[in-house]
């Protein structure tokens, strides 16, 4: 579907999309040619996690106008809701692609797990070792096998979640020790993590709408000031500046790729009137709406 100037690609659109899938259970999809999304709108966003392995050459992206380049043994990240464009590869260019929806993804985390998935958001391309990636292509391979053939072993949807649990804990287990997280930190995740969990995900659903902190404690049965501490104990921020941040990003987002109006772009986020969003903008962009579309290349 294209919303507002951008693609938005569910994992629905996956089979649609990725030429070189390899299996698709409508809660996770493998795929091996991401060449197939380039001749998409020029910037589009994920409704769902995907990771990308590149097992040889290079392939350069943009994620959130922020530019990165991954090689060999690099995989990167691409989370929910962040914009993707300008994707480009070199003749050499090889990879594999798990995607995950948020649900199946991160049910099973334990709180070391969790802490990793944080910070990979925060640093999206992780530089494993050769053996490390080994492990990730056997995984891949894996699926692979299970999904040529079927009647091998456990059958169906459930045998491929146990090897995703499986990939996910491992590919998070490696980026911990280049961390430095013991191994042996490992603890099921507190009611706390649950509930920031629960939190970031209300943050994704949102698409950037501006709601207040008893708005998100509220839909998570806590008080503001319970939510606040449990933000500012997971992410060193308040869950105001987590909303901020989040709300920011969308301003950005819809104001270079969207068609919509500054008056359309205010009215979609829940501002008031296009007086407060243009003082919302200002203060968190340092210049007016119009402004910012004219200095940052608005459409490119």
């Amino acid at each position: 579907m294209k919303e507002n100037g951008i693609k938005q690609l569910n994992l629905a659109d996956v089979p649609q999309i990725a030429s070189g899938l390899t299996y698709y259970d409508g809660d996770v999809g493998f795929a091996d040619d991401i060449t197939a999304v380039t001749h998409l709108v020029e910037a589009f966003k994920l409704n769902f996690v995907a990771m990308v392995f590149c097992t040889s050459g290079s392939l350069t992206m943009k994620v959130n106008s922020v530019q990165y380049t991954i090689n060999a043994n690099d995989g990167i990240l691409v989370d929910m809701q962040n914009v993707v464009s300008d994707i480009s590869y070199d003749s050499e260019m090889n990879c594999k692609i798990i995607c995950i929806s948020l649900d199946s993804g991160v049910s099973f985390l334990t709180k070391s797990m969790f802490e990793a998935f944080m910070h990979i958001k925060a640093h999206p391309v992780v530089h494993f070792s050769v053996n490390e990636m080994e492990l990730m292509s056997k995984y891949y391979e894996l699926a692979v096998f299970k999904m040529r053939y079927p009647e091998t072993g456990m059958n169906g949807k459930e045998s491929m979640q146990m090897i995703l649990r499986a990939y996910v804990l491992d590919m998070l287990a490696n980026i911990n020790i280049h961390m430095g997280i013991p191994r042996d930190t490992d603890v099921i995740l507190r009611q706390a993590d649950k509930i920031f969990h629960r939190f970031i995900k209300e943050l994704a659903e949102s698409n950037g709408v501006q709601h207040s902190v008893k708005y998100y404690a509220d839909q998570l049965c806590v008080s503001p000031k319970y939510l606040t501490s449990i933000c500012r104990k997971q992410e060193g921020k308040t869950a105001g500046e987590l909303i901020t941040i989040n709300t920011v990003g969308h301003v950005k987002q819809l104001l270079l790729y969207s068609s919509l109006s500054i008056k359309e772009v205010a009215t979609q986020l829940g501002f008031e009137n296009l007086s407060f969003f243009g003082k919302y903008v200002k203060k968190h962009l340092g210049e007016s709406p119009n402004n910012y579309r004219k200095t940052h290349n608005y459409g490119k």
